[in-house]
């Protein structure tokens, strides 16, 4: 698995010890990849360095018929995206993209990231930012998060971008790989070739690319998609998951109706969430209701609101997505569905009085 962080990179530290619980030296925005695969009891993480050798780009670049200049700098996010999509269309899975939320060190970052990976059968990108909660407890760690929440919108944002250019250019050179096969297989009669690309183009094991948003990740992404100068929103992922939203539900719609996605967008809530109710109790009146427990307001164009709260097994969860998806069926096959690209509330009773869909 491939983790993207702007964290502090400790290099006199092994394994998880390496990612700090600050901000990177060289800035907020600074990112690093690492690999990180599971060893025993515990993890092996090698991180990778940014730059990738002039003669190792040359060679993907011919391989996957990239539009790229052969004699520039290219980085490691180039090979990391290309590894990516390779392992996708071979295992025939889905990518998900995961931004954490509140108080999650890379422990259970990567706890989860894996678990996603393994319960849902895909591939899980996470990005980590310092959510440690500075070492503080209560409403202090709280406030120290949302600074850290907001401090790592550039990071985001330059994650987000990036990927978008790797897997578009990816997916051009795949194209043009295929029609260079049909050519060179009938040169001289255009019909044929045409119909060898479009057999060849279906026979391809194709994939969706989707992001869930959890918890503060979604106050992270909010901030983002405010900056006037937001180069991060564009048409990345198929489905869009914004999980148990630690972020008003008062004028979210400002927010939620710009986010761009090919597909779907849902909005998980759960009136009983534990989680969200203490980051509510922690300001008392100051803390507005949060957007994943609060079934008023629903007002999103683009969105669909999907009902956890009683849905078996899902009681105080804020987390829904790993337990309750174990023991009841309906909650994993909504997750699975969404984290595969396709309509998950189409086969959920959906409520028109409160303009969400209920899962039992």
């Amino acid at each position: 698995m491939y983790v993207i962080t702007n964290r502090e990179i400790l290099r006199n530290k092994t394994g998880l010890k390496q990612f700090g619980a600050s901000v990177n030296s060289k800035g907020p925005n600074e990112l690093r990849v690492a690999k990180v695969d599971r060893y025993g009891r515990g993890y092996k993480v090698t991180l990778l360095e940014d730059k990738l050798p002039q003669a190792r780009a040359k060679e993907l670049i011919e391989m996957h018929k990239l539009d790229l200049d052969q004699e520039a700098q290219h980085w490691i996010s180039l090979e990391v995206a290309i590894d990516v999509t390779q392992r996708a269309r071979k295992n025939n899975s889905h990518v998900l993209f995961f931004v954490h939320g509140f108080n999650n060190d890379i422990n259970d970052v990567v706890k989860r990231a894996f678990y996603l990976q393994d319960q849902y059968g895909i591939e899980v990108i996470p990005f980590t930012w310092p959510a440690n909660g500075g070492g503080a407890a209560g409403v202090i760690s709280y406030k120290s998060d949302k600074r850290d929440a907001r401090a790592s919108t550039g990071a985001l944002e330059r994650t987000l971008k990036i990927m978008r250019e790797h897997f578009v250019l990816i997916n051009e050179g795949q194209q043009r790989k295929l029609l260079e096969q049909a050519t060179k297989k009938h040169p001289d009669n255009l019909e044929a070739r045409e119909i060898l690309y479009s057999r060849l183009l279906e026979k391809e094991c194709p994939f969706s690319f989707n992001a869930m948003f959890h918890s503060m990740g979604n106050y992270l992404l909010k901030q983002m998609l405010k900056s006037s100068i937001c180069e991060g929103n564009d048409l990345t992922f198929d489905n869009v998951v914004l999980v148990a939203a630690d972020t008003n539900n008062e004028e979210h719609k400002e927010w939620v109706d710009t986010i761009k996605f090919r597909k779907r967008l849902f909005i998980t809530i759960n009136e009983d969430d534990v989680a969200l109710k203490a980051s509510r109790a922690k300001f008392g009146s100051n803390q507005l209701a949060r957007l994943g427990h609060y079934l008023r307001g629903l007002d999103s164009t683009s969105a669909h609101y999907i009902n956890f709260t009683r849905a078996s097994w899902v009681k105080k969860s804020h987390a829904y997505f790993e337990e309750p998806s174990e023991k009841n069926e309906n909650v994993k096959a909504f997750f699975e569905r969404a984290f595969k690209g396709e309509p998950a509330e189409e086969d959920l009773r959906f409520q028109s009085e409160g303009n969400w869909y209920e899962v039992s």
